[in-house]
């Protein structure tokens, strides 16, 4: 625990805001920005809701009023607000409205909530009820901003005989809107709240699988990875389950004999040789050569098949071309050893030049090896080599010459002549010696 919080320390004396603050900073603003966008639209749309409400409220009980019989009848009453004003006051406080206001084709009201105003001209402009249609909308009147429906009314043979103006304040209106905006605002806080709470939980379990490791480190891990991958020697090929390439590096590309760019993407089957295919699949720990053009590599694999199922494997290859001819060299001057071995011969010895001496001591007995060296013109210690490994070898008899002076000399002579001498040496001076 110490340990990170001396990291995360660093990192901010470093000037880098660590990977989690980024990470909760960033999803919580996307929270927040989201939700008050939705909050907004949702605000905009509940006002709308509320205002049509209201004016699909009016409007039905102001169409309801104008066809009312009882209505139409009293305006041709002595005293028409008798009869209106009270089915006006129930029907507006049935319907919880501001106010129910009737008048004739004169603007004078019959009704209204404050009876004073009974038989007052009405405040707003009534020519549009009065020319038939329907009007809507925000006016200010007696009683201040409102909300207002305005309809005509017909008499039996339909001539506007009145308007039927029905309403609510506008700040009735908004304290409705008021309360449910109340509600949008805390169900937006208890998003945000959640929202925050989950950002941080899903920063933990990100954090978690990159193994809590921050940008720069992860940047670094890349860079290294590519660097090592792409500087080795041994060729590494990642095969998918489906068996598509999804990585290989320079070396892979240098002993197929390709593009690196072309190997990942490819099928391993279109790139890949049969040999190679079959160590992919069966998978290799130890190695196994395989012959690719003119090289010889050495190909290993974790193999494409756990428990029946098709997984990623990866393919290694190791180029064994040179080592390959090393080792042929080394076994073709292990068989020439052996031969020499096999027909006794030492190092530095002819077989050929060995019968050449053999047959020539045959044909001059009792010779030293200056004068066999003399007579097959090679030098002295050449001819004494091989007559020493023919004495060895018991095919020639040495002795030693007494009468020269000094140090005695050594003659030799065949021990199993191959028939008479055809050569005959002259008169050995006393004085050559071996």
């Amino acid at each position: 625990m110490a340990s990170k919080t001396k990291r995360a320390s660093l990192e901010m004396q470093d000037g880098r805001m660590p990977l989690r603050v980024q990470l909760i900073l960033l999803q919580a603003l996307i929270v927040a920005v989201v939700t008050l966008v939705a909050g907004v639209t949702a605000g905009v749309i509940q006002a709308h809701t509320v205002r049509d409400a209201y004016e699909d409220r009016m409007l039905a009980v102001a169409q309801s009023i104008a066809s009312m019989p009882v209505i139409r009848a009293a305006f041709d009453d002595d005293d028409p607000a008798a009869t209106i004003q009270p089915l006006a006051e129930t029907i507006r406080k049935a319907s919880e409205l501001t106010y129910v206001v009737i008048a004739n084709a004169d603007g004078i009201r019959y009704s209204h909530p404050n009876p004073a105003r009974i038989g007052e001209r009405v405040s707003t402009d009534p020519s549009v009820p009065l020319s038939g249609r329907v009007w809507m909308g925000t006016e200010t009147g007696t009683l201040g901003p409102s909300w207002r429906v305005k309809v005509p009314i017909f008499a039996d043979d339909s001539t506007v005989i009145g308007t039927a103006s029905v309403g609510i304040l506008e700040s009735e209106g908004d304290g409705e809107f008021a309360g449910n905006l109340f509600w949008i605002i805390g169900a937006m806080l208890v998003a945000v709240v959640l929202g925050v709470f989950g950002s941080a939980w899903v920063t933990a379990v990100i954090r978690r699988r990159i193994h809590r490791l921050e940008p720069h480190e992860i940047t670094a891990l890349v860079r290294n990875h590519e660097t090592t991958l792409h500087g080795l020697s041994e060729g590494v090929i990642t095969v998918d389950a489906q068996g598509t390439i999804t990585l290989a590096n320079d070396a892979a590309a240098r002993l197929l004999g390709a593009e690196p760019q072309t190997l990942t993407g490819s099928r391993a089957e279109e790139v890949l040789s049969p040999e190679l295919m079959s160590v992919l699949g069966d998978g290799e720990d130890a190695g196994r050569p395989v012959i690719v053009g003119s090289s010889v590599l050495v190909a290993r694999s974790t193999g494409a098949h756990v428990d029946d199922e098709t997984v990623e494997a990866t393919l290694l290859l190791r180029d064994h071309t040179e080592l390959h001819d090393v080792v042929r060299r080394v076994e073709a001057a292990d068989a020439i050893i052996a031969f020499r071995q096999r027909a006794g011969l030492p190092k530095g010895l002819s077989a050929e030049t060995l019968e050449r001496v053999a047959t020539a001591l045959a044909r001059h007995p009792d010779v030293s090896a200056a004068e066999l060296g003399a007579v097959l013109d090679i030098s002295r210690v050449s001819a004494r080599r091989y007559l020493e490994h023919l004495s060895s070898t018991g095919r020639a008899l040495r002795s030693l010459d007494y009468a020269t002076k000094g140090r005695p000399g050594t003659r030799y002579r065949a021990n199993d002549p191959v028939g008479p001498a055809t050569e005959t040496v002259g008169t050995v001076s006393p004085s050559v010696r071996d």
